[in-house]
C-alpha cells in the first residue's frame, strides 16, 4: 500500500479547512524547493486548484515566493502567471534572477512572453534579449548577467560598500571579478579574502590573476563539466573581445549536467528526447518518442531475418544449430551495449577523446579476448553437459560444440570493438554520439554474429 506524505496531507488538511493563517506558519517553516515538489503533487493528484495553488502561492513570503516560483514545473508556472495581476507580476519579475526569467520565457508560449516583458524594466528586457540571442547550447544561454563588478583600485573597504549596495540584486556575491575600463576581465577575489584583508588594501595587488573562463559561444555540457572538474561556485564568461558579460553559477551548471544525462538516456534507449517528465507527458507525445525508431530498428532487423534464410537449408541439416542463435544474438548485443556506454559516458565527461581511438580499440580488444575465452569455456562445458548429456540430444556433438563457441568468442570481439567505435565514429561525423548507443549496436551486431555463425559452421560441419 502507497504511503501518504504527511506534509503533503498537512497542506491538504488546511487548504479543505480553509485555515490559512495556520497553513501560511506551516508553509514558511518549509524550504522553497521542497513546497514546489508538494504543489507539484498535489496538482497531479488533483487535490490542488489553480485558484488553490495562487492561494498557496500568496500566502508566502516575498522571497520565499520567489525561490518557490522558480522551482515550479513551467506547467505550474504558467498557470500562476494567468492568475497574477500585472503588479504581482511585476514584482515577482523584479525579485528573480535574470537567468530564471530566461528560462521562464523559453518554456511559456507567446502571448505570455509578451506579457512579461511588458513587465519588466527596459535595461532588464535588454538583457533579457542579449541571453535569448545566443545558441540554445552555448554558455551564453544559460549565463546570468547578474554578478559583482569591482575595479582594481578599489580598497577593500570601497569594495565592500559596492558589495552591499549592489550586492541585494546579484545571484552570488560570494566571488567577485575584477574589470579594466574596456570590461576586460583582470582577476577575481573572494569574499573570505576580502574579510580577511587589511580595509586599505587594494585590490589588485590581491587579486587571483589565473582566471578560467569560457566564451559565450563554448558548448553549455563542455561548461558544466568544468564545474565538476575545477569544483568551482561560478564560472565568468567573455566574449569574442574577451570583455566579461556574465557568469554561469554552478546550480544552472547541475541543470545542464541533469538535462544531458536524460537526453543521452533516451537517445542510448532510442527515444527522441523529451522537453516533459514521463508523467506529464502526453501519451500521444511518448507515442511520437518511440515509434519512429521502433519501426526503423524494425525493418533493420529485417537483415537478420534475410540472413538466416540464406542459410535455411544448412540449418535444415544441422538443426541443432538454431538452439544457440538466440545465446549468440544476446550475448553480443550486450557486449555491445557494454562497450558502447562506457566510451559514450567516458567521451561526455571529456575522459575519451578522438585521438584516443586507438586506445580505446586496443584496450577493449584485450577486454574482449578475456571475456570472450570464459565465455566460450563456459559455454562449451554446457552445451555438452547440459544441452548434450542431461537433455539427451543426440544432435549436438564435440563439433556443434566447437562451431558455438568459436563464434561466440569472435562475437564478443566484434561487438566490443564495434560498440567502441561507432560513437566515436558518430562524434567525428557531428553527431550525438549516443544515438550511436544499445539498439543501433545490438542489431548490427546480431547481423555480423549470424554470418560468422554460418560461415564457421560450413567451415568446420561442411554444411
Amino acid at each position: 500500500m502507497e504511503q501518504t506524505n504527511p506534509i503533503i496531507e498537512k497542506i491538504r488538511t488546511l487548504l479543505s479547512g480553509k485555515q490559512f493563517f495556520a497553513l501560511q506558519k506551516y508553509l514558511e517553516s518549509l524550504n522553497a524547493a521542497d513546497i514546489a515538489e508538494y504543489l507539484e503533487e498535489l496538482l497531479e493528484e488533483e487535490a490542488l486548484t489553480s485558484e488553490e495553488l495562487l492561494c498557496c502561492f500568496r500566502l508566502l513570503p516575498k522571497d520565499q515566493a520567489t525561490e518557490t516560483f522558480a522551482d515550479l514545473d513551467p506547467q505550474l508556472q504558467s498557470q500562476l502567471i494567468n492568475g497574477f495581476s500585472d503588479r504581482e507580476l511585476s514584482a515577482l519579475l523584479d525579485d528573480l534572477f535574470l537567468d530564471d526569467t530566461v528560462d521562464l520565457i523559453e518554456e511559456l508560449p507567446a502571448n505570455m512572453v509578451k506579457r512579461i516583458l511588458q513587465n519588466v524594466d527596459s535595461g532588464t528586457r535588454a538583457a533579457i534579449n542579449q541571453v535569448l540571442n545566443y545558441p540554445e547550447d552555448s554558455a551564453g544561454s544559460i549565463m546570468t548577467t547578474e554578478y559583482v563588478e569591482l575595479q582594481p583600485g578599489m580598497t577593500v573597504a570601497q569594495a565592500f560598500d559596492r558589495i552591499r549596495r549592489t550586492g541585494v540584486d546579484k545571484e552570488t556575491i560570494y566571488i567577485c571579478y575584477i574589470v579594466g575600463p574596456t570590461r576586460k576581465l583582470l582577476g577575481l577575489v573572494t569574499v573570505r579574502e576580502l574579510l580577511l584583508a587589511h580595509p586599505e588594501k587594494v585590490l589588485r595587488d590581491m587579486m587571483e590573476t589565473h582566471v578560467i573562463s569560457v566564451s559565450t559561444l563554448d558548448d553549455r555540457e563542455d561548461v558544466a563539466n568544468r564545474f565538476a572538474r575545477y569544483g568551482f561556485n561560478a564560472l565568468p564568461v567573455g566574449d569574442k573581445e574577451h570583455r566579461l558579460v556574465g557568469i554561469v553559477t554552478v546550480d544552472d551548471a547541475m541543470d545542464v549536467l541533469q538535462e544531458e544525462a536524460t537526453e543521452d538516456m533516451e537517445k542510448m534507449a532510442a527515444i527522441t528526447p523529451s522537453e516533459h517528465p514521463y508523467l506529464r507527458a502526453k501519451t500521444l507525445e511518448i507515442w511520437k518518442q518511440r515509434i519512429p525508431w521502433l519501426l526503423l530498428l524494425m525493418v533493420s532487423a529485417t537483415f537478420t531475418g534475410m540472413i538466416i534464410s540464406g542459410f535455411e537449408q544448412a540449418l535444415a541439416a544441422q538443426a541443432a544449430l538454431i538452439a544457440f542463435i538466440p545465446m549468440l544474438m544476446d550475448t553480443g548485443g550486450n557486449c555491445g551495449s557494454q562497450a558502447s556506454v562506457t566510451v559514450i559516458r567516458g567521451m561526455s565527461l571529456g575522459e575519451i577523446a578522438l585521438r584516443d581511438v586507438g586506445k580505446v580499440l586496443w584496450k577493449e580488444l584485450r577486454i574482449s579476448l578475456l571475456c570472450g575465452g570464459v565465455l566460450a569455456a563456459a559455454a562449451f562445458v554446457k552445451i555438452l553437459l547440459v544441452d548434450g548429456w542431461l537433455m539427451g540430444n543426440p544432435s549436438i556433438t564435440i563439433g556443434v560444440a566447437a562451431v558455438v563457441c568459436s563464434t561466440l568468442t569472435l562475437t564478443v570481439i566484434l561487438a566490443k570493438l564495434v560498440g567502441s567505435s561507432l560513437p566515436m565514429l558518430a562524434k567525428r561525423l557531428g553527431f550525438d554520439p549516443a544515438v550511436m548507443a544499445s539498439p543501433f549496436i545490438t542489431t548490427i551486431v546480431d547481423a555480423l554474429s549470424l554470418l560468422l555463425y554460418f560461415q564457421i559452421a560450413a567451415l568446420l560441419l561442411g554444411l
